[in-house]
């Protein structure tokens, strides 16, 4: 079966699995932007812990049959070439180690 991925990150397949298993998040997904599509991508792989991933994996799937477009509370792709990190996100990843 074909679903979208994201601008950058590509689906993976816990992921593919999780939304693809709900007819209703499948349209959801497919309703939303391909960066929107990247933000959940992102959001889910970007965790160290695998139960933290399943736990995103899941979250997607229910937000997505909330109406929720994009994840929550998060500074967002930090991967994406087509745009600059903002000064508050540089902040951010200053603060946890980490940069572009």
């Amino acid at each position: 079966m074909k679903i979208s991925s994201g601008t950058v990150h590509k689906l993976p397949a816990d992921l593919k699995k999780a939304i693809t298993a709900s007819p209703k998040a499948l349209v959801a997904w497919e309703s939303i932007s391909p960066i929107a599509r990247n933000e959940w991508i992102c959001w889910t792989t970007s965790v160290k812990q695998e139960t933290t991933r399943k736990d995103h994996v899941k979250r997607v799937v229910s937000e997505l049959l909330e109406g929720v477009r994009r994840p929550c509370c998060w500074i967002g792709c930090i991967h994406r070439t087509d745009k600059q990190i903002s000064p508050s996100v540089q902040g951010i990843l200053a603060k946890r180690g980490r940069s572009k």
